[in-house]
């Protein structure tokens, strides 16, 4: 809840300098474009004729999700079109509840904008990323069934954060994608199972098994391959299985101007993962499909 302030404030100062900013990029969607807006006018003001990088802020999101090595792996292999068309992406994180954070500030919608915008818009970047294609309508059943229940904080204040829920959404190419959230699943072998389905064939990520299998329709099931992806360059996976050290490698090649190979995001990228949980959330709260222009206009 901290991040629209702060950012603000950096877009602001004078000297030319770069941003990563962790998920979500802002808690709301007005203020994700608030935030786009100021770094607009930053380059705009600070782009010399002709000098496509000079004296720019190069602003990053810490979507890093898409730098984990299965993922990063699973995007290539749908970017290089063995699948064919995407038609499905289906994540599901099983996981541990929500972790203890500074003054129980995770706690509370009021701080995160709900589970589905500061956890999950991964999971939407990912899914917008896979489908090549922008959301148009989301539908969310979630609750909090379990965790946290029993947790009472200052003034009397009670979590409210669900810890569970199913989400579909459906793309402008007819693509369709859904997440299965859990979070009292610890009890479980891979953390997130990513599979991603195309009219040609099929490929899963699974983690932290550093695992991808791949596989064509006409192939069967004889021929799926099997594919690890261990990194040697991750000494330590953390929380992230090693995708925040990865990230920060692509961010430092973008400044140096070297580029990266996995798809980096930006602030654009940021807004439309912040939109889509938002959508989620309000379905939740309504009982009905959301379309994404209710959240993003």
């Amino acid at each position: 809840m901290t991040h629209h302030e702060i950012l603000m404030d950096i877009l602001s100062h004078p000297k030319p300098h770069h941003v990563l900013v962790e998920k979500p990029l802002c808690t709301t969607v007005e203020q994700c474009k608030e935030v786009m807006e100021a770094a607009g006018r930053r380059q705009t003001r600070s782009l010399p004729a002709g000098q496509a990088r000079a004296g720019d802020v190069l602003v990053r999101v810490g979507l890093e999700y898409r730098y984990m090595p299965p993922v990063a792996k699973l995007v290539e292999i749908v970017e290089g079109g063995s699948l064919g068309q995407v038609k499905m992406v289906a994540i599901r994180e099983h996981r541990f509840p929500f972790l203890v954070k500074v003054n129980n500030w995770n706690r509370f919608n009021g701080n995160t904008g709900g589970t589905l915008v500061e956890k999950c818009c991964h999971f939407f970047d990912l899914m917008r990323l896979f489908a090549g294609a922008n959301p148009v309508r989301v539908m969310a059943s979630g609750a909090m069934d379990v965790n946290h229940k029993d947790e009472v904080y200052e003034d009397d204040k009670v979590p409210d954060i669900i810890d569970n829920a199913y989400v579909i959404v459906e793309f402008e190419n007819g693509s369709r994608g859904m997440l299965d959230l859990c979070m009292f699943a610890e009890g479980s072998k891979n953390e997130q199972e990513i599979s991603v389905t195309g009219d040609v064939g099929k490929g899963e990520a699974f983690i932290p098994e550093n695992i991808v299998r791949w596989g064509l329709r006409e192939e069967g099931r004889l021929g799926v391959k099997t594919i690890n992806t261990k990194d040697d360059r991750i000494k330590y996976e953390g929380l992230h299985h090693g995708s925040s050290y990865m990230e920060h490698l692509h961010f430092l090649a973008a400044i140096r101007g070297r580029g990266g190979r996995a798809p980096a995001a930006g602030l654009y990228d940021g807004m439309i993962s912040v939109a889509m949980g938002v959508a989620a959330q309000l379905s939740i709260e309504k009982g009905r499909f959301v379309h994404i222009n209710e959240v993003l206009n």
